[in-house]
């Protein structure tokens, strides 16, 4: 998805680096943007910073306690060095730079160390009810969204995925994934819902960093599981995960207190990976892309996993 419209001009930038970090930027690293505008930067006294400006929202500051949480636990993420404060249309927060890594593990049993990386984070990660509130989620995990129809509204963007019909297979797919996911339950935890190789970096078999932190959610254990083992690849940082290493991710997990998914989890977990693959792809189908993050095979094979259907 694009960007939102952001206003964030360079005299406005400089002003708040000074106020809230104390120097101001000598030079810029890298710009980027997905759902906010990220500006890389070097400051005059030496330190290299990432700032990140979105539209206001009471998720910000709650995502920075996570990532700071998480921090000060040792998990490898960004420290985060100031905001969430007002900078031109939206708000900014700062985290150091921590560059470099791999999108997917070394090693052979690279799903594994996925699977231990993504527990390890939960285990760590606070209560929700230490953190102020994390809804509503961002929309490829708002799967129970207080909408009307069967999906929700992506950010940024004015777009009603309802508003097209089809593909049949796929609204079909996301409809029983949903209806899956609302029977059953567990205690909710905090976790990461975009568990992508550009936000996974490895080196080696070690977990460098992990970034993105306005993807920290909160939702049942089953269901954040479910959602990395559907995105993160352990052998192409340039691709989705395939079935197969689905499977392998979910059977090296083992969560809080080192224990496996019940068979019921397990089913909620492929739920949940199905339900947000298929919300990609209905933006893809809606927004004239191709549609590259799920197939009708792949869907099918991911609902008979869930119990949802018969093997194709």
């Amino acid at each position: 998805m694009p960007s939102p419209a952001l206003g964030v001009d360079a005299a406005d930038l400089a002003a708040w680096c000074v106020e809230h970090l104390g120097s101001g930027p000598a030079a810029e690293l890298f710009r980027s943007g997905h759902l906010s505008v990220v500006r890389g930067l070097r400051l005059a006294d030496g330190r290299e910073v990432v700032v990140k400006v979105r539209p206001a929202s009471p998720r910000t500051a709650s995502c920075v306690d996570v990532q700071r949480r998480l921090h000060a636990s040792g998990y490898p993420c960004p420290a985060p060095l100031a905001g969430p404060a007002p900078l031109g249309d939206g708000e900014a927060t700062v985290e150091s730079y921590r560059p470099g890594g791999d999108g997917v593990p070394g090693g052979e049993d690279a799903s594994a160390l996925s699977a231990r990386a993504f527990a390890r984070l939960v285990r760590l990660a606070p209560r929700p009810d230490e953190v102020g509130p994390l809804a509503t989620a961002p929309s490829w995990a708002a799967w129970d969204h207080a909408g009307a129809g069967l999906w929700p509204r992506p950010e940024g963007v004015e777009v009603d995925l309802d508003a097209v019909e089809g593909p049949e297979w796929l609204d079909r797919a996301a409809g029983l994934a949903r209806d899956r996911l609302r029977v059953g339950g567990g205690e909710t935890v905090v976790g990461h819902c975009d568990w992508l190789a550009d936000n996974v970096r490895w080196r080696g078999e070690e977990l460098l960093v992990v970034h993105d932190w306005d993807s920290a959610v909160a939702d049942s254990e089953a269901v954040l599981v479910g959602f990395a083992a559907a995105l993160h690849s352990a052998a192409d940082p340039d691709r989705l995960a395939s079935v197969e290493e689905t499977e392998r991710f979910l059977n090296a997990y083992r969560g809080r207190g080192g224990r496996e998914l019940t068979a019921d989890e397990r089913q909620r977990a492929w739920a949940a990976g199905l339900w947000t693959r298929a919300y990609d792809a209905k933006y893809q189908h809606v927004t004239g892309h191709p549609v590259s993050s799920l197939s009708e095979a792949d869907a099918a094979a991911r609902l008979h996993q869930a119990g949802l259907g018969q093997p194709s």
